[in-house]
This record gives structure tokens, C-alpha cells and sequence, in this order.
């Protein structure tokens, strides 16, 4: 086993310097954050939306994005509660491919994780100060968690890392909203055992140090599908399986029962337009059992400026990772779930 350092050891807190909040975009922020924690506790009953590139594989197509964003949230503030996806590193199958803007701050570039880490940072930063919508990520590393913990307002946790006790752990010690996937394996115990180790709190080591955890009542389920010994892709956001979510959730008493509905991955099989009859059908849900309409309050979207999905970045503003909506189709979509909601 042989681990050969390519640089020195970074400093964070030297990276955090020039992009740290304040005054008034830190303060937008936190208005943000705590109106999104009385979301998930269910005191505020707006639909949470998280939504945006599959992957941010190029700052100006994501900034874009979020100006448009954030103008479509005024619109809809009234029942609906953005935040926006900035994935900055994305798992891999088998490790091939695309890991995101923290390996290869350019996509079609080399990697480089010492440029990769100023370029998260600074695309969380642009994003929030330059139309305060507020940003999403997925805690791929934990070890990196510091890196983005002052500048995320959502943490999810994948279908691959869930059942991770380092994961679950590091998990419970963010103090904003903590999304944990039910793995690729479909197995509801497995994320529900993730999410109670979230809750409560943990001693463990973490970046060289012994550490104690508060446990962060804000963790949570998201509902992504699962693929079964065949490979193939088998949804679980019917009417059925978020009504078991929620049995699930009462048998084990866990704080702030709240379910986001993946409308990509294994629900859609990836095909991305399915994103929106996966919405409909859980709007319709929520409309026929008020357990339903009471916890299954999320959506997480895959959205980018251009419909569908590329290998290579030729095109600006759509993936080249998974399949994500075009804007046009988001807007409307967006406006549509406002409309429904409205009618309540």
C-alpha cells in the first residue's frame, strides 16, 4: 500500500479567507437556513425544492443557472423553497469518469484537488452572494466537510455512502438540513440505521482529532429508487412505498419525519423527463393522505439550461453527467407545483 503526497498539506482556512460571508449575504444566508430548518421540523409547510445541475462542471453555465433560479423563487416563495444543487464532487461506479468540479476545476483538464478546492469554494461563494439563492452539495468526503461548512446550507448524503459509519458520524455533527438516500440496494433499514446515527450523538475521530457530536435533528430520508439483482432500476416514490417511509419513521420515533422525493436516478431510470410525472404522482399523493402531504414535503430535481445530457462539455449548460431538465421545462415545472399547491 503506497500513499505518495503530490502537494502539501492544505490549509482551509487559509482557502476560506477571501470567500467568506458577511454582512449581508451572511445574513441572507442565515434568514435562509432557518427558514429550511422550520421546513424540515414542519412548522413552515412550503415544499422544499432542491434543484439544479447534476453535476457544476462550469461555473459561468451554473451561475447563469442560479440568476434564473433565483428570480423564479421570488415568484413562487409563497409555497415553494429552493436551494440550489452545486454538486462539486460526484461518485463513480467504478471510479471512471467525471468526479466533479473538486478533481477537475476544469472538465476537460487534468485533475487537480489543490485549484479544485479553491473552485468549490468560490462557486458556493458566487453563487450565494451574487443572487442569494443558497447551495446544496453532497458530502462525498467527509473529510472535506470543512472545507464547504459555513457556505452549504443542505448536505446530502448518497446511496453508496449511507451506509458508511464514517458518513453517519460526520453526519451528525452538520448543523443544517442532512438528506441520507436509502442505498442502491432499496434496503429502508439500512438508511433508516444512518439516519439514527445522524440524530444522536457520536465520539469518533475526525481529521486527526478525538471529537464529540451534538447529533443534528435535521437528518432526513430521500427516496432515489433502488436497482435489483438484475440491474434493473425499480422506483420507490409510489403511493405504497412513501406510506411504508413513514411507518418506518414512527416505528423507529425519529425526530422531524420528512421524506424528498430523488425525481432522477433510480425513480426516473434516468430518463429525465420522467422527473416530471414523478412530481405529479407525488403531488397527487399528498393530495389524497395527509401523512403524505404532511412528510413527503421535498423534491430533489436534476435541472441545467438544456434538456438531456452530453460526453463532453460542448454544449454550455447541460450535463455531462446524468440527464437533467432543461430550463424551460424546469420553469414550468416549478410554476406548476406552485399552481398545485395554491389550489390546496
Amino acid at each position: 500500500m503506497v500513499f505518495k503526497a503530490v502537494s502539501k498539506k492544505i490549509d482551509f482556512d487559509a482557502v476560506k479567507e477571501s470567500t467568506t460571508l458577511t454582512g449581508e449575504a451572511l445574513a441572507k444566508k442565515q434568514a435562509r437556513d432557518k427558514e429550511l430548518e422550520a421546513i424540515i421540523k414542519g412548522e413552515d409547510d412550503r415544499t422544499l425544492v432542491v434543484i439544479g445541475p447534476c453535476s457544476s462542471d462550469n461555473e459561468e453555465a451554473v451561475l447563469d443557472y442560479a440568476h434564473r433560479l433565483a428570480k423564479l423563487q421570488e415568484e413562487v416563495k409563497d409555497k415553494v423553497f429552493m436551494v440550489m444543487r452545486v454538486y462539486t464532487a460526484k461518485p463513480r461506479t467504478n471510479g471512471d469518469g467525471y468526479k466533479g468540479l473538486v478533481h477537475q476545476p476544469d472538465a476537460e483538464g487534468k485533475p487537480n484537488l489543490i485549484n479544485g478546492i479553491k473552485a468549490v469554494r468560490n462557486l458556493h461563494y458566487r453563487v450565494i452572494t451574487e443572487t442569494g439563492i443558497t447551495t446544496a452539495d453532497e458530502m462525498l468526503y467527509p473529510e472535506n466537510l470543512t472545507l464547504v461548512d459555513d457556505l452549504v446550507s443542505y448536505i446530502a448524503v448518497g446511496a453508496r455512502s449511507v451506509e458508511d459509519q464514517q458518513h453517519r458520524f460526520v453526519a451528525s455533527g452538520i448543523d443544517v438540513p442532512t438528506g441520507m438516500k436509502n442505498p442502491t440496494s432499496g434496503n429502508l433499514n439500512v438508511m433508516f440505521n444512518g439516519i439514527y446515527a445522524a440524530q444522536n450523538k457520536q465520539d469518533f475521530l475526525f481529521n486527526g482529532e478525538e471529537v464529540k457530536t451534538s447529533g443534528n435533528p435535521l437528518a432526513h430520508v430521500i427516496l432515489r429508487g433502488s436497482t435489483n439483482e438484475y440491474g434493473k432500476n425499480v422506483p420507490n416514490f409510489y403511493y405504497d412505498d412513501v406510506l411504508d417511509t413513514i411507518e418506518h419513521y414512527e416505528k423507529m420515533g425519529l425526530e422531524n419525519p420528512f421524506i424528498v422525493i430523488d425525481t432522477n436516478h433510480d425513480n426516473s431510470g434516468k430518463r429525465y423527463l420522467e422527473q416530471i410525472r414523478i412530481v405529479r404522482q407525488t403531488l397527487i399523493n399528498r393530495d389524497w393522505n395527509e401523512k403524505i402531504n404532511k412528510v413527503a414535503r421535498g423534491f430533489m430535481i436534476e435541472s441545467y439550461l438544456e434538456d438531456g445530457r452530453q460526453d463532453a462539455p460542448d454544449v454550455y449548460g447541460k450535463s455531462i453527467t446524468d440527464p437533467c431538465l432543461g430550463w424551460a421545462k424546469t420553469e414550468e415545472l416549478v410554476r406548476e407545483i406552485h399552481d398545485t399547491l395554491s389550489k390546496k
